[in-house]
């Protein structure tokens, strides 16, 4: 019992908001919230984005047109489910209306922009990066395979990392509506008991909006999976083999339609885009009746 009361204390010094001086400016209390503030979004947010970048896709482990958007479905939802809190529950009044708005932007932002960025930016800039990866991970006998060389830019890597950047506004706008659905009244009782801010956050907030973070990953992952101009202009578009390396070139189901059905003059080969298509459009469907048979369960409860 001592040992929890310690910690709790622990929790709460580290995540209280500090105590103004009396004596102090009304500016100078305010730059010493909003950079506490500041760094306390830092903490909960850097550590899923730096994981993020080692998240990748491996081909062998099914369709890379599925498998892409579902093995950083995680870390998605970590940094948006961060996001959303910080923009409801932590960040200053004057600075939410702000944030909501860059989130919606964001969201709204045409997927061919995302794919320039990560032609021209992204892929540049993670080169240092994954040559490190692929020299030092890559040597390695067992998960050599999957982290192998050489790494040309274009790639399931890369991929994966637009395509993941892309929806985290999404989710995060979802998240963001969900998180403020919480009644006050319960938000309050929480503080009232002597609950610290982030205990009233786990008690109060995060129960009652758990079939709505899921619904929101859910319906970014059915985003993700129709994907076509951004992950056909930095996947690579290598249709002949699969290479089990996730820094390699490949296709997605999406791609492989977009480039190749200009190109289809055999009856064999529309066919094959045609029946390509379907599967994706069921897999699709699939994603989003599950993710609206979560948000309906959740609202019942």
């Amino acid at each position: 019992m001592r040992a929890d009361h310690l910690a709790m204390s622990d929790l709460e010094d580290r995540v209280r908001l500090p105590t103004l001086d009396a004596s102090a400016s009304p500016g100078a209390a305010r730059e010493e919230v909003f950079d506490r503030l500041t760094r306390l979004a830092g903490r909960l947010l850097g550590v899923p984005v730096t994981a993020i970048t080692l998240v990748g896709e491996n081909p062998h482990l099914g369709a890379s047109a599925a498998a892409t958007p579902f093995r950083r479905s995680l870390c998605r939802r970590v940094i948006a489910d961060g996001a959303a809190l910080v923009i409801t529950e932590v960040a200053p009044q004057r600075v939410k209306g702000q944030l909501s708005a860059l989130v919606d932007l964001l969201a709204a932002v045409p997927s061919v922009v995302y794919g320039f960025w990560g032609v021209f930016a992204l892929i540049p800039a993670i080169k240092p990066v994954v040559d490190f990866l692929t020299t030092t991970l890559g040597t390695v006998p067992v998960i050599g395979i999957v982290f192998g060389g050489p790494f040309f830019g274009y790639s399931y890597f890369a991929a994966g990392l637009v395509l993941a950047i892309m929806v985290l506004p999404i989710i995060a706008a979802v998240c963001r509506e969900v998180f403020r659905s919480t009644p006050r009244n319960e938000k309050e009782a929480a503080l009232a008991l002597g609950a610290t801010r982030w205990e009233m956050i786990r008690i109060a907030v995060l129960p009652r909006a758990r079939s709505g973070i899921v619904g929101a990953s859910l319906l970014g992952l059915g985003r993700a999976l129709g994907e076509t101009i951004a992950v056909t202009m930095v996947i690579g578009n290598a249709v002949l083999h699969i290479n089990p390396s996730i820094f390699s070139q490949g296709a997605t189901m999406s791609s492989v339609i977009a480039n190749e059905f200009t190109e289809a003059t055999e009856p064999f080969h529309l066919s094959a885009l045609f029946v390509v298509g379907f599967w994706l459009l069921i897999v699709a469907l699939i994603v989003n009746i599950i993710a609206r048979l979560v948000v309906r369960r959740g609202v019942a409860l």
